[in-house]
């Protein structure tokens, strides 16, 4: 197969041959009752899979392949869906990353069901990268956000792609942490690559193509239906070294990927939470059946594979350090900034009654440290503190 950049396909990069072998590959995946396990086993029974079309019904009965599936291979029945896929990848630029062609992530070979083809969108540069997974909840606190916000900055910052699902809260807030670093993020999407979902997403999205990748194995003009996502799921862990959860409760569907990644032999990590809240139920569970408690990004590095750890300290090490910050905060700033904490929002009125300060001198002390990265307003005249300064 003639291939494009990176050794992924876009629709109008090969010759006919290759067009034909991958719109072959492409319409296996359309054919409904064949999922990513029967897939596979037809991989492996043929070796070219454009010979799947000719095998005989008792073989592929024989695969465990259901009736009316057989029926539609041998109909060719989604031929012309296959062509009009192709056609709207050579428009839309889309790559056609196929399961055994080099460009295919290695991490995400070595799952039990790998998906047979992906569609990406956006900078194919993000699968060379050491991929990290931060998922959790769509309902997270002011202190899960800061959080996943902070860790993925820290380590997109030291060469790590951020893999995530951009869903409301943890997800989202992972993949605008990456993006601020100018670091590499990949977004697995539970329908087709050319939805945005949710839609309030979409200019996050944008960002995120210009830096990182949209990936789906569901194939364009998909809907966003709730079976995708726990689907979906074992390519988030998959594609990554390790998964993070930040805030889960007793049902999340983070609990799913933490349960992938386990079963996929990668590390697991969980960030600690106040053990009131019902966000914290799923990381501090975690902790307590073995997952890593992290604090930091260098908890995270500690578990990766020894070369690419040390690869990493190596480089921190080396790189100069930067005089604490805190000292060139005044008087002033420095105790306003003590009234101000990292998971919980503290309202202007309850700064101004224990600050000391007019309030107009309050007004203006909290917007210099706004500016300077130390503290965000949110919602309601709350103020937060930031996970650090802005570099």
């Amino acid at each position: 197969m003639k291939t494009s950049d990176r050794s992924a396909s876009t629709a109008g990069s090969g010759d006919d041959s290759a067009r034909e072998r991958l719109r072959d590959v492409i319409e296996i995946t359309l054919i409904p009752g064949l999922g990513s396990t029967a897939q596979g086993r037809l991989r492996s029974a043929c070796r070219d899979l454009s010979e799947v079309f000719s095998l005989k019904p008792g073989s592929l009965e024989a695969l465990g392949i259901a009736r009316d599936a057989c029926e539609a291979l041998a109909s060719r029945r989604y031929t012309p869906m296959a062509d009009e896929i192709l056609d709207w990848g050579a428009r839309e630029s889309c790559h056609f990353i196929c399961r055994g062609d080099p460009g295919y992530p290695a991490l995400l070979e070595q799952i039990y069901d790998p998906p047979l083809m992906l569609y990406a969108r956006g900078n194919l540069r993000a699968l060379e990268l050491p991929g990290l997974a931060i998922v959790g909840t769509r309902r997270p606190t002011y202190y899960g956000i800061q959080m996943a916000e902070g860790l993925s900055s820290d380590l997109s910052r030291r060469g790590v792609a951020i893999v995530s699902g951009m869903a409301r809260g943890i997800d989202a807030a992972a993949h605008r942490g990456c993006l601020e670093a100018k670091g590499c993020t990949i977004a697995v999407f539970g329908c087709g690559a050319d939805i945005i979902y949710p839609r309030e997403h979409r200019r996050l999205a944008e960002e995120l193509l210009a830096r990182g990748l949209i990936l789906s194995e569901f194939p364009p003009g998909t809907s966003p239906a709730p079976q995708n996502f726990p689907v979906r799921n074992r390519i988030i862990s998959g594609l990554s070294l390790g998964t993070v959860i930040i805030e889960a409760s007793e049902y999340s569907g983070s609990l799913i990927t933490a349960r992938l990644a386990m079963e996929q032999n990668r590390e697991l990590y969980a960030l600690p939470g106040n053990i009131t809240s019902p966000q914290s139920f799923g990381p501090n569970y975690l902790i307590k059946q073995g997952a890593k408690l992290i604090q930091s990004w260098r908890d995270v590095v500690e578990e990766f594979p020894p070369e690419l750890r040390q690869s990493i300290l190596a480089q921190e090490d080396a790189a100069p350090r930067r005089l604490p910050e805190l000292e060139l905060l005044s008087e002033e700033e420095r105790r306003i900034l003590e009234l101000i904490s990292f998971d919980q929002a503290t309202q202007f009125d309850k700064i101004y009654a224990r600050g000391g300060v007019e309030i107009s001198r309050l007004a203006g002390l909290l917007l210099g440290l706004e500016m300077r990265g130390w503290i965000r307003q949110v919602p309601g005249n709350l103020y937060i503190k930031a996970t650090r300064p802005k570099q």
